[in-house]
């Protein structure tokens, strides 16, 4: 146990060394440009540089901030358990199920799981929210819904998605509390309501969430878990600190009362993230569980990795709005402005990786047909005074270098993988236009839908057609970066090339892993 904590302490001081390294290779590389800068195109450059390394390094503290403050949150966790008295009096418990035209044999088989959560049977009912268009798997679980004595509620529209189902049911709601959990999730502890229910001593808890993850697999769908799990791991203690916990949609435990004072689920395509920051604004409580009660149904495909990203970030991006606009006219609580930050900084988070990664590597193509002296230099005059700013310039290299090697270090550390962890660095140049391409959906109020081609790709022909079809955008920019790879090597900036092909590399495994994992 003592080897495990050191093992804590170093990851989470290592990760505040390596976001620190990322923000003054960011700096350095910003002063060697505006240092070498002798026109307007060079000044263009290097402040444009300067301005992302600005907004790389505000993320870069904050995260860093992130990981350190998470470790500290087992002890507030304790402190507020040192307190807790077991439920003697049992309350009404609502367990609720949203599906919508999902496999009807996951959604049976994790519905009779659920009636095993351990809690007095006259205390707590069961409720199936079926959305389904498709009428033989409505048709399934309904009959497995009257079999198991859940209420089956079915709508006729989708209107507000999940959100608009939960509200549905709130209306006819009596019970004190809800539990939420989706369709494809297999209990896997049954103390759930009896260990989370305590915590609502404080009459100010608006609601619980636990830790979300995936039943192990494949080599991709474990990546995806861990891909997840840096969320819950260090960024979801450090938002509990600061009552800004997000309610992740399920494996959590809502007060009713509180919730209908909210005004229900804000109807939009992530309903847990506008619950929460309404929650706050509305003065309640929210608390973090670390441990996990339920596992998901493991991402098998890039393609469900693409859908999930595309509406989190969707999300995401319609949130940020929703938060500036609501915070302009608040008239009940004032947030603390680390709580500011942290919605802030949730609305911006992919959007942040996936917008910064593209811009950098524009600057990074500029940069190399640029008039900098940049890999002009021999190795026997890189530390004379004449070229002493070469030494800025490889901070730029290592900044590269570290961003590589940073994801996958951490996950060794923390999950024991070194290939988990270049995957995850891989994964997110792989979905960069992805993200990017629903924030501007978002902006521009398009209506949220699946985009993806689903035509049939079982034979080896048919996977790289369906590749190549839904990673047009990549192949044509990782194309682009190609050429101007062979050029730059070509007038012999050998430095300049290999950074353009590297790049794309990256951009090209979007093709991969749409014919690779589907």
């Amino acid at each position: 146990m003592e080897k495990k904590g050191k093992r804590e302490v170093f990851g989470r001081i290592f990760a505040v060394v390596v976001f620190a390294a990322l923000t003054l290779f960011g700096f350095g590389f910003s002063a060697y440009l505006i240092y070498n800068a002798n026109n307007m195109y060079s000044y263009f450059l290097a402040f444009s540089y300067l301005i992302l390394s600005i907004v790389a390094g505000l993320f870069n503290t904050f995260t860093a901030y992130s990981y350190y403050r998470s470790y500290l949150y087992d002890e507030y966790l304790k402190k507020i358990q040192q307190n807790l008295k077991p439920v003697k009096k049992f309350p009404k418990v609502a367990v609720a199920v949203a599906v919508f035209n999902e496999n009807s044999n996951e959604v049976i088989k994790n519905m009779e799981r659920l009636l095993e959560l351990e809690y007095p049977k006259d205390k707590i009912n069961f409720y199936m929210l079926d959305d389904s268009t498709d009428t033989q798997k409505a048709s399934a679980v309904k009959l497995a819904s009257l079999k198991y004595n859940y209420k089956y509620i079915h709508r006729t529209d989708r209107k507000g998605y999940k959100a608009g189902a939960l509200n549905n049911l709130l209306e006819q709601l009596n019970e004190e509390y809800l539990a939420v959990f989706d369709y494809d999730e297999y209990l896997t502890n049954k103390k759930f309501l009896m260990e989370l229910l305590p915590y609502f001593q404080d009459n100010k808890l608006a609601y619980i969430q636990t830790e979300k993850r995936y039943k192990k697999h494949t080599f991709f769908s474990d990546t995806i878990d861990l891909f997840d799990a840096f969320f819950f791991k260090f960024i979801q203690p450090s938002r509990a600190l600061n009552n800004t916990a997000i309610f992740a949609g399920s494996c959590g435990l809502i007060k009713v009362d509180s919730l209908k004072k909210i005004g229900g689920f804000p109807e939009y395509v992530i309903e847990d993230t506008f619950f929460s920051f309404e929650s706050d604004i509305h003065g309640y409580k929210s608390l973090y569980v670390p441990k996990v009660y339920a596992l998901g149904k493991p991402i098998e495909s890039f393609t469900e990795l693409v859908k999930q990203q595309w509406r989190y970030n969707y999300g995401d991006t319609q949130f940020l709005g929703y938060f500036i606009k609501r915070t302009r006219h608040n008239t009940k609580k004032a947030l603390s402005p680390l709580s500011n930050v942290d919605y802030m900084t949730h609305g911006f988070g992919l959007n942040y990786i996936s917008v910064m990664l593209v811009l950098f590597t524009i600057i990074s193509i500029m940069i190399v047909f640029s008039q900098l002296p940049i890999a002009q230099i021999n190795l026997s005059n890189i530390f004379t005074s004449q070229y002493i700013s070469f030494d800025l310039e490889l901070l730029g290299m290592g900044a590269l270098f570290v961003s590589i090697i940073a994801p996958i270090i951490i996950t060794k550390i923390y999950f024991n993988s070194v290939k988990k962890g270049f995957m995850i660095f891989l994964l997110n140049f792989a979905l960069a236009f992805v993200r990017a391409k629903a924030a501007f959906s978002a902006i521009f109020r398009n209506k949220y839908k699946v985009i993806w081609d689903r035509h049939s790709k079982n034979d080896k022909y048919g996977k790289i057609i369906y590749a190549i079809r839904n990673s047009v955008f990549e192949i044509v920019f990782s194309g682009m970066l190609f050429v101007f790879s062979i050029f730059a090597i070509l007038i012999n900036n050998t430095f300049g090339g290999v950074w353009l092909l590297w790049y794309g590399l990256l951009y090209f495994s979007t093709l991969i892993m749409f014919y690779r994992y589907g």
